[in-house]
C-alpha cells in the first residue's frame, strides 16, 4: 500500500545490509592483505579504507537489528501513518 509518504517513511532491509557489509568486509580485507603482499601500499590503503567503512556500516547494522523490531518492523506492521499539519 503506497501512502505517498515513502521517503519519510522509509525502511531499511537490514538483514540484506548484514550480508553486503560482510561480503565487503571480507573482500576488502583479502585486498589489503593481498596488495600489502604484492609490494603495492596505495591499493592496500586504499583496500583497508573499504575494509573500515565497511566494518563501521556493519557495526551500525547489527546496533539497529540489536534495537529490536521498532527499528526494523515486518511485513505484519503497517506503513506510518504521515504527520497531519493543521494550521
Amino acid at each position: 500500500m503506497r501512502s505517498g509518504n515513502e521517503p519519510a517513511t522509509a525502511r531499511s532491509a537490514l538483514r540484506l545490509r548484514f550480508w553486503l557489509s560482510l561480503w565487503g568486509l571480507v573482500w576488502a580485507a583479502a585486498g589489503t592483505a593481498a596488495f600489502s603482499l604484492a609490494a603495492r601500499p596505495g591499493w592496500a590503503a586504499v583496500c583497508g579504507a573499504v575494509a573500515l567503512l565497511a566494518a563501521v556500516d556493519l557495526a551500525v547494522v547489527v546496533h539497529r537489528i540489536h534495537q529490536g523490531p521498532h527499528y526494523q518492523p515486518g511485513p505484519d506492521i503497517p506503513p506510518y501513518e504521515p504527520p497531519r499539519n493543521e494550521r
